[in-house]
């Protein structure tokens, strides 16, 4: 499957970013569940959210990743997801364990619209 997010806020400049994620994965119950999203912008730039579909029902957030930064999960699905980055590659990787029927569903990975931010402490000045 491939998904491109195109920005079209920045007229005339068009900016498009290509997300690309095998067409099918089939697991047996009991087994390890892995997904490989290539992408084609930079996963220490952009957290990268994966997300998943049961038929007939709504969409669920599973966690969002960027390289060299904290990587964040829906709490019920925390112990049974791990996402992981590789910069090298840019690909951004879901794992589950102990995957069962009810864990099925369309997967599928999206690049935030948010740049990866670095906070770094400020000085104020004292108030009078």
């Amino acid at each position: 499957m491939c998904l491109i997010l195109c920005k079209l806020s920045d007229l005339p400049c068009v900016k498009c970013e290509q997300l690309t994620q095998p067409a099918t994965v089939t697991v047996q119950p009991g087994q390890r569940l892995t997904i490989t999203c290539q992408v084609s912008y930079s996963v220490s730039g952009y957290y990268t959210a994966w997300i998943r579909q049961p038929a007939g029902k709504t969409l669920e957030w599973i966690g969002s990743a960027a390289a060299g930064s904290t990587t964040y999960y829906k709490d019920s699905l925390k112990n049974k997801f791990s996402i992981e980055t590789d910069s090298s590659s840019n690909t951004v990787t879901l794992n589950g364990q102990n995957v069962q029927p009810e864990d099925t569903a369309v997967y599928s990975c999206a690049r935030d619209t948010i740049t990866q931010t670095i906070s770094r402490p400020e000085q104020k000045p004292l108030s009078a």
